[in-house]
């Protein structure tokens, strides 16, 4: 079930996170020239609107056509998708998540079914066409039936959601936020869910708190400066240098494990979460575009005028709680915390359903290019590739280390190294590859292990 929710959040998610500079420029636009802005400017605030209407929808569209139908379903996605933007006075992100994928899969589709059947000669004409009639035919689909019902279902959702603002009951959603960010649905909550509701808002009101969520990063900066001070062993000894990747570098992920080490410290997460976003609601924060990565840099560019003491304040009383009962936490079960090796590996076992630490035995073949894969294939596993790529090149090995989402994993790839709750998406995407899967972005011992591994493998060929 975990695999399946993380596999449709990803498809969702995967439709923003390719454009997350747009939404940033876009972001930055408003911020800077609106009448409220940085530098009000009436000329250069024309821009807000249509971005926000018609390029940030259009370009969610396009994507998603991609990753269904490729180049063609992309264009079709688009078609698709302008008559539910055409047809709305609100921005309609989810009616081009509906229409971007259905455009793309069906001239997938169309594609498969006349393939080996087109005459020599013809095979342009039917390519245009085919793609111009069936995004023509969805165009007029979307904007007579497909867009009233998602203008309303829209509005129901604002509805619903603005009901759960004023009764001040939004911060309870760090009850289901924090612990599934830990179970790698990160990227589907914010991207897929929350990124969305915040444009909605942030277009009528200039700021949004869903932008806020999942991304604070003051739950994570609380429990691992608790791990500085009460922690253990390894985890204590390698909890600072996660501070900086964490709060400077916006990666949640690497304090993921410290969290599934000790699972009882998912209340002080969750703790934290629900006071941040509590804080912030009552003193009106908000972020004008996504905060990505999820660091304070990123959270403090994207705070608006005036903003910038809630923003503070609420990042800060998130981190105060996180720490103090993780604090607590970690001393009341200090017996049970020998280090963070051993307790990566029980996890890895419970979770993975495998025992052992050592990375699995190569196969002898001349190994020339490692992916390291994440959900979104730019945050930890772009870190992750950086810390492998250095080790090999002290070893004096030249392999090429690339970084990647699951869905875009090279099929020729020999090596896919990837955290063990993602491993069997990895699995599905690559069956033929050799996967090492890791706990612990920054200091899995599996790194030291597969390094000696192809050193051995290179000597001996």
């Amino acid at each position: 079930m975990r695999e399946k929710v993380q596999s449709f959040g990803r498809f969702l998610s995967g439709m923003v996170i390719p454009n997350v500079g747009a939404f940033i420029a876009w972001g930055l636009i408003t911020a800077m020239f609106i009448a409220t802005g940085w530098t009000p400017n009436e000329k250069l605030a024309a821009l807000v609107d249509p971005m926000l209407k018609y390029l940030l929808p259009l370009l969610i569209g396009y994507t998603g056509g991609r990753m269904v139908g490729g180049q063609r379903g992309a264009v079709v996605g688009s078609i698709a998708s302008i008559g539910v933007i055409i047809g709305a006075d609100i921005p309609m992100f989810l009616g081009v998540m509906i229409m971007g994928p259905l455009g793309g899969y069906l001239i997938k589709q169309f594609d498969n079914l006349v393939q080996g059947k087109i005459k020599a000669g013809f095979e342009m004409l039917v390519d245009t066409f085919s793609a111009g009639i069936i995004g023509g035919i969805l165009a007029i689909i979307s904007f007579l039936l497909i867009n009233p019902l998602c203008v309303a279902l829209t509005n129901g959702m604002a509805a619903g959601v603005d009901f759960f603002v004023k009764a001040g009951l939004l911060p309870l959603a760090q009850i289901f936020i924090e612990p599934a960010k830990v179970l790698f649905l990160n990227n589907a909550i914010n991207h897929g869910i929350l990124t969305p509701l915040g444009i909605e808002q942030a277009g009528k009101v200039g700021k949004s708190i869903f932008f806020m969520l999942e991304a604070n990063p003051g739950p994570g900066l609380g429990l691992l400066l608790a791990y500085c001070i009460a922690g253990k062993g390894s985890a204590k000894s390698s909890a600072p240098g996660a501070i900086i990747i964490h709060f400077l570098g916006g990666i949640h992920e690497i304090y993921f494990p410290f969290v599934m080490m000790n699972p009882i410290l998912f209340l002080a997460v969750i703790a934290g979460g629900i006071t941040g976003s509590f804080v912030e609601g009552i003193m009106g924060a908000g972020l004008v575009a996504p905060a990505a990565p999820g660091s304070i840099i990123a959270f403090l560019l994207m705070t608006p005028r005036g903003g910038f003491f809630s923003t503070i304040v609420g990042v800060t009383c998130a981190a105060a709680v996180s720490f103090a009962l993780s604090f607590v936490l970690l001393k009341a079960t200090a017996k049970d915390e020998d280090n963070l090796d051993e307790a990566k590996d029980k996890v890895k076992a419970m979770k993975a359903g495998k025992a052992g630490k050592t990375a699995p035995a190569l196969r002898k073949v001349n190994i020339s290019k490692i992916v390291f894969a994440c959900d979104a294939g730019m945050g930890s596993s772009a870190m992750g590739a950086t810390v492998l790529s250095k080790k090999l090149r002290e070893a004096g090995l030249d392999i090429q280390v690339l970084h990647s989402s699951i869905e875009d994993i090279p099929r020729d790839v020999q090596i896919v190294v990837t955290h063990h709750e993602l491993m069997e998406r990895v699995k599905k995407v690559v069956p033929n590859a050799q996967l090492v899967t890791i706990t612990n972005f920054m200091a899995a011992p599996e790194y030291d292990e597969l390094v000696n591994q192809l050193g051995g493998l290179a000597s001996a060929i």
